[in-house]
């Protein structure tokens, strides 16, 4: 009997009883569903957070401020540490804001840290624009702004284009919470001018930059309420900022963004190799690594159900094989008598077992993946709450998941059948024959 033909047997032996067929099949619909969905929505997230990851230098970013100026956000903000440090001393020649320079021994040292690419980096600067607004309205809106950083950043854009960082005209990327407000929609602010207003804190004359859209930011976890300048826009609106600082001040640098040789180097030796120079530093894992940790914990949990659904599963499956075996015990004697041997009634016993195991896995994915696809258009439509996140999929199909899904279930599905088939394949046919 070849293998085929036993595989053919083994799908035709479930329709003898088709209730008892498809209530074990429905057990392990469950499960399927269960852990698919779960993996489903763990893609999405992981996803959507690499994909902002990616598109803010990747692996290579670093964020880099001197070692005081990160201990001073660790106590002022409990939340790159414990929360529970010892409140930080008033120096009166310390700059208020509790952020300390970088000064220009560190830097030099800096560039010169092997893994470090020193033409990347560079300095960023908090931006302090007192209003936007545009032709289109006569409302004014607070706006924080900054210089896109360096490197192999592309911010994640609805509409428009990434900016030209070299342009000698203003240019700035704005989230779409601005274009509405603006008087636009995504498509027609592109190219269009809006007004970034500094107001002078001492005459209260206003002096106006008008910046060219040339992009609408898409809404994710990175980019913290930000919108993005290229050089020129950020140089003249920190020029007018500084334009009253003494030298010394206007000078100085709190923070800078560079790129390392992320295949060659550890994060930690970078880290290191800034902790020796005063300095330290921040990947965009570092910012975001948090909600990824959390969501991966949360679906870790909701796996481990979908696992107990299958474990459930599994003993259906033993109960069901244990009473076909029964049935037909004539069967079985039948065959061996005519010649087939017991590892191919034990072949045929475990490949329904299998079957088994693959019908409830893909009845159990396609309706998760038509589900998913279908909650994925519901979310995002008008009104749905991923409407302003129009770049993450809540439910993300992929191939390698689907596979081991199906793969672990076959798996768990033929070693559940193991017992019932082994007890068929040694069945002595000459009692198997008188069997009533």
């Amino acid at each position: 009997m070849k293998i085929l033909d036993i595989i053919k047997d083994a799908n035709a032996n479930l329709l003898r009883n088709k209730l008892r067929s498809f209530l074990t099949i429905l057990a392990i619909f469950i499960g399927s569903f269960s852990i698919i969905s779960t993996s489903a929505i763990q893609a999405g997230v992981n996803d959507f957070i690499d994909s902002q990851v990616d598109s803010y230098g990747g692996d290579g970013y670093l964020a880099i401020v001197s070692k005081d100026s990160f201990d001073a956000l660790e106590g002022l903000q409990g939340s790159m540490g414990d929360g529970n440090k010892t409140p930080i001393e008033y120096n009166p020649d310390k700059i208020q804001t509790g952020m300390s320079p970088i000064t220009d021994e560190q830097m030099e040292k800096l560039k010169k840290i092997e893994g470090i690419d020193a033409d990347s980096i560079v300095e960023q600067k908090t931006l302090d624009i007192t209003y936007i607004t545009s032709k289109e309205t006569d409302k004014k809106y607070l706006v924080a702004a900054e210089a896109l950083p360096p490197g192999n950043v592309k911010v994640d854009v609805v509409t428009g284009k990434q900016l030209d960082l070299r342009a000698d005209e203003y240019q700035i990327q704005l989230e779409q919470k601005y274009v509405s407000a603006l008087g636009y929609t995504n498509e027609d602010i592109i190219d269009k001018e809006v007004q970034l207003v500094v107001v002078d804190e001492y005459t209260r004359a206003e002096k106006t930059f008008d910046a060219k859209v040339v992009g609408v930011i898409a809404p994710g976890v990175v980019s913290m309420g930000q919108q993005y300048t290229n050089n020129k826009l950020a140089d003249d609106i920190y020029e007018e900022n500084t334009k009253y600082y003494p030298d010394e001040i206007k000078t100085q640098t709190f923070a800078v963004a560079a790129n390392f040789d992320y295949e060659k180097y550890s994060v930690d030796d970078i880290k290191d190799k800034l902790e020796e120079i005063g300095l330290s530093g921040m990947t965009i894992e570092d910012i975001i690594g948090t909600i990824k940790t959390f969501f991966d914990v949360i679906l870790t949990v909701f796996k481990i159900f979908g696992l107990i659904a299958l474990i459930a599963a599994a003993i259906g499956i033993i109960n069901t094989l244990f009473m076909s075996v029964q049935e037909r015990t004539r069967e079985i004697g039948l065959d061996k008598a005519l010649g087939m041997s017991s590892s191919k009634v034990f072949l045929s016993f475990s490949l329904e077992a299998i079957a088994l195991g693959f019908w409830g896995s893909v009845f159990g994915i396609t309706v998760s993946m038509i589900l998913g696809n279908l909650v994925n258009t519901a979310f995002h439509a008008e009104g749905g709450f991923l409407e302003a996140f129009p770049t993450f999929n809540l439910a993300t199909y992929t191939i390698p998941d689907i596979i081991s899904v199906t793969v672990l279930i076959m798996v768990i599905a033929f070693l559940s059948g193991t017992l019932p088939a082994r007890r068929a394949a040694h069945k002595n046919p000459i009692d198997a024959l008188r069997y009533e």
